[in-house]
């Protein structure tokens, strides 16, 4: 009873984890409205959000030991975030007021990594969270491509809790960098692995726990 219970709490465990990563991406997902730093701001945003992503998706998917618990933990993001983001729309905002990230396709290619490799720990560390540094910011700006000018948005709708030294004022597109999908690829490709590695050890602690 006390495995079937503390299995089932991890279960849920995914879902209120999931959830609060939702709510630091609304914060961190708001890219489009910082127009005098926005490429900036996709690099810090592509950074972030993959690590983030790596660390829930590899822990769950370890912890359960099957392919396609990283693509269910980024489903469950994904809903929560839709769901924030026709709460913005039903108060009046336009429907491209908050993007939601994509993070299926990155998580589909960890589950992809330890399927293929027979389930083996450390290919899905070092492949897969290269994998899932190097994709998110690929498929996001793909995603950003379909949401209509952001500039226009940004400037008609600014953020109401967005402090005055912060308001956009004068885009400066490409002043950091002229590709930021290349940067943002590039650092989270390196950074997503140990982030990855991190999420395996939080497993790895979680045994010992239920041992306990």
């Amino acid at each position: 009873l006390m495995v079937w219970l503390r299995r089932t709490t991890h279960y849920l465990f995914i879902v209120v984890v999931a959830v609060n990563s939702t709510l630091l991406t609304i914060n961190a997902g708001d890219y489009i409205f910082y127009t005098d730093w926005m490429w900036t701001s996709f690099v810090v945003f592509s950074v972030s959000q993959s690590t983030m992503l790596a660390v829930g998706a590899v822990y769950y998917m370890l912890f359960t030991g099957v392919p396609g618990t990283a693509t269910y933990y980024a489903t469950i993001m994904t809903i929560y975030t839709w769901v924030a983001k026709g709460a913005w729309f039903a108060l009046g905002y336009p429907y491209d007021f908050v993007v939601v990230p994509v993070w299926i396709p990155s998580a589909m290619l960890l589950d992809l990594t330890y399927w293929a490799t027979r389930r083996n720990k450390h290919a899905a560390i070092i492949i897969g969270g290269t994998l899932v540094g190097l994709s998110f910011p690929l498929f996001n700006m793909v995603n950003l491509l379909l949401v209509r000018d952001p500039l226009e948005v940004a400037f008609k709708y600014p953020r109401p809790t967005l402090p005055a030294y912060m308001t956009p004022i004068e885009p400066q597109v490409g002043k950091f960098y002229n590709s930021p999908v290349a940067l943002g690829s590039g650092a989270g490709a390196v950074l997503t692995v140990p982030m990855t590695a991190l999420g395996a050890k939080l497993n790895t602690w979680t045994y010992r726990w239920m041992a306990a």
